[in-house]
């Protein structure tokens, strides 16, 4: 599983020209799932989310989570994040899973990090067309995978 994490604060997604959910002050989470991944990446993925302290206390530092803060969380599946450009021009995305396994796990990790934040997540929708804007503070953004816990 890879996400790309940025700090926001405003963030929101558009389908067929309709809002279709928005948040302030939060994370903006590019979620990519690959057909590798199970039930332990999100456990761990969602753990390490809501723990990330790059939010600012009141010296100014990065010392504060989502959770708190209670910020909100945007959450929307990409499965662009597993492209693989090695060969040729035009990405392969072989290592992406299968929307039957992909979005039950979307779901999940949706769930999961809802209740680990305190507040359900937004989200985009899964496998509709979007675009997503945002305000990304600071600029924060910050990547992690799963399947190489650095």
């Amino acid at each position: 599983m890879r996400v790309v994490i940025q700090r926001v604060s405003s963030a929101s997604v558009t389908i067929e020209g309709k809002v279709s959910a928005e948040i302030t002050n939060g994370f903006l989470i590019l979620l990519g799932i690959e057909a590798a991944d199970s039930a332990e990446d999100i456990d761990w993925l969602t753990g390490k989310i809501s723990k990330m302290r790059v939010f600012a206390d009141s010296e100014g530092l990065m010392n504060k989570s989502l959770t708190d803060i209670k910020g909100s969380a945007l959450v929307v599946s990409q499965f662009t994040l597993h492209a693989n450009t090695k060969k040729g021009n035009r990405p392969s995305f072989i290592r992406a899973a299968r929307p039957e396994q992909a979005e039950p796990m979307y779901q999940t990790f949706l769930q999961q990090l809802g209740e680990r934040i305190g507040s359900p997540c937004q989200s985009g929708e899964f496998g509709a067309d979007m675009q997503v804007s945002l305000v990304n503070d600071g600029p924060v953004t910050i990547i992690i995978d799963s399947k190489n816990r650095e």
